[in-house]
Order: structure tokens, then sequence, then C-alpha cells
């Protein structure tokens, strides 16, 4: 049978309208495709929540495709290695408590264990702003990257969703815009401190302890954790992450009583 690249085009404008239309109205959005949000997204969507994810680039995986310093390899601890056995992603052990994977095995399978959980995964989508109603964030309003990039004048559009998850990493997009546009949030300082130096160890552990909500119906995940409270980075170590992830999801869960 012969191509015709009208029915190509077709077949793409109808697919991704069909698929988008279905996530004009959330349970939660995620914002930010890294292993936070990506883990977030698996854990609600295995557990029934409508979810779907916003990713500004076009790959998915943040920063854990380089791993660190450009080799493509990442190092969790014991305790989360568990997040990549139930990926199916290979962990090695190094020594004593470090195990070593291949992070562009890492993040494909992370895509594919949120997208076979339900979640739907949307690239090139920025988040320029949000809806806010009674003092409470309800939607996202969202652009084309490309659009952004080219400081176009064009009006966005946007989803309703009852929770956000700002898994943005170090630039805390979401809850900037929050801070600036809507309101404090409920941290102490009432707004992002920014990200310190490197502390591995108090950065793990910070952005587990930490991932929580920042702003009605607003959580954050991930290295955003570590920009609003002002907690140390940590590196190539991605164990923290997976689990930040994995706390916001079951912290939403337990408010909408799944």
């Amino acid at each position: 049978m012969p191509i015709r690249e009208i029915k190509v085009t077709e077949a793409i404008i109808r697919t991704y309208t069909d698929r988008f239309l279905r996530c004009l109205e959330l349970d939660v959005a995620i914002v930010g495709g890294g292993p936070a949000g990506l883990v977030a997204a698996k854990v609600l969507a295995e557990n029934g929540v409508k979810t779907a994810l916003f990713e500004r680039k076009l790959s998915i995986g943040g920063g854990m495709w380089g791993g660190g310093n450009g080799y493509n390899v990442i190092v969790v601890q014991e305790h989360a290695k568990r997040i990549l056995d139930a990926c199916g992603i290979e962990a090695k052990k190094f020594n004593d408590d470090y195990y070593t994977a291949d992070s562009v095995e890492s993040v494909a399978k992370l895509i594919v264990a949120a997208k076979n959980a339900g979640a739907e995964i949307f690239n090139l989508i920025s988040v320029e702003d949000v809806v806010a109603k009674g003092g409470k964030v309800c939607g996202l309003v969202i652009i084309s990257s490309p659009i952004e990039m080219s400081q176009l004048h064009v009006d966005p559009i946007t989803i309703e969703t009852q929770f956000v998850i700002d898994a943005t990493g170090h630039p805390a997009e979401v809850v900037s815009i929050i801070e600036k546009k809507v309101g404090p949030l409920k941290t102490k300082t009432k707004g992002v401190i920014g990200e310190r130096s490197m502390f591995a160890e108090d950065g793990e552990r910070f952005v587990v302890e930490k991932a929580d909500e920042v702003f009605p119906n607003v959580y954050v995940a991930g290295m955003c954790v570590g920009a609003v409270y002002g907690g140390p980075r940590m590196g190539p170590i991605f164990g923290g992450m997976l689990l930040s992830g994995e706390r916001v999801a079951k912290l939403i869960l337990q408010r909408i009583g799944k």
C-alpha cells in the first residue's frame, strides 16, 4: 500500500489530540521528568490515580542520563535499590552500601515503568504559570516549549488538576511562580531559598525527609526540595531522588484515600 503523507499526519494529530484531551482534567500533574517525577508518576498511576507528567525538554530523564560528568553510570545505596529492582534495572554491588547502574538503562526503564503503570508523559511542554483560585492551585498554564523558547507572542492553554508535583529540579520552576504571583509558601521562610553546596549524605536524606506539600495542593520532589528548603546538592548519587518521588506520591495517595 502506498504511503500517503497526509494520512501519516492525520494519525499523529488525531492520536496526540485524543491523548491530550484525556488529560485536560487530572488527579495529579507532575512537572519535570527526572527520576523523582518518573517514580512519582509510576507509584500514583499504579494505584489508579489519573496522572500526567509534563517535561519541557525533548528528552525525559532529567540529569540522570549523564550519570556523573558524562560517565553514564549512577550510584544508589542499599535502601534505594528496591526501586531499581522493581523497574527491572540491573544494579551491581560496588562495595559496602553502593550499587551502580547504567544511567541510560535506568532512565529508559523508569519511563517504561511509569507508562506501563498508566501515567501519560508529554515532552516539549513548558509550564509558564498556574491557575490559582481560593488560595489553592487548581491548574497549570502550559505552552509548547519551542514557542516559549522562540519568545513568540502566543497565548498558552490550561489543564485542571487536583494536585501538582514540582519535580523541576534546581530551578523549582512551579514553586517559584507560585511564590512570585500567588502567595507565600507554607515553609518557614515563605519562599524558595536555593540549594547549598554539595554534601551528598545530607543531601540524600534532605530531599526525602523534606519532600512534602509547600503550598495548598502543591508538592515538591527531588532536587526541587533542596532548592525550596535550602538543602545541599548531592551529585550523581540518585537514591534520594527516587525515594523522594515515592514519598510524595504516597503522601498524595493518603490525601485522596488510595
